[in-house]
C-alpha cells in the first residue's frame, strides 16, 4: 500500500495512539493484514505474525465491517476513477 493510497483511507479507520488496543499507529499494518487474508483466500489462523495477533486482527476486521468502515473505504476508492489498483481488481 503506497503512502498516497494510505492517505486516502487512513482517516476512515478509528483509533488513535492514545487508545489502548485501538492504536492508530498500527492501522496501516492492520489493513495490510486484512488485505493479505482477502487476497490469498487463507484462513485468519494463517495470518503472518507481523500483521498482529490473528484474533485481534480478525476482531478489528469484524468490528469495522459492522460499523460500515470497509463500505465507506470501498465507496471512496471506487469514486476515484484513476485508481489503478481497483481497475485491476474489477477488470
Amino acid at each position: 500500500m503506497s503512502d498516497g493510497q494510505w492517505e486516502k483511507i487512513g482517516f476512515l479507520l478509528p483509533g488513535k495512539a492514545s487508545d489502548p488496543d485501538r492504536s492508530g499507529l498500527d492501522n496501516r499494518e492492520f489493513v495490510k493484514g486484512c488485505l493479505w487474508v482477502l487476497r490469498s483466500g487463507a484462513h485468519w489462523c494463517d495470518l503472518p505474525e507481523h500483521y498482529g495477533k490473528r484474533k485481534t486482527v480478525h476482531r478489528r476486521f469484524s468490528c469495522r465491517c459492522h460499523a460500515g468502515v470497509w463500505e465507506r473505504i470501498f465507496e471512496l476508492q471506487t469514486a476515484d476513477r484513476d485508481n489503478q489498483y481497483l481497475g485491476r481488481v474489477v477488470s
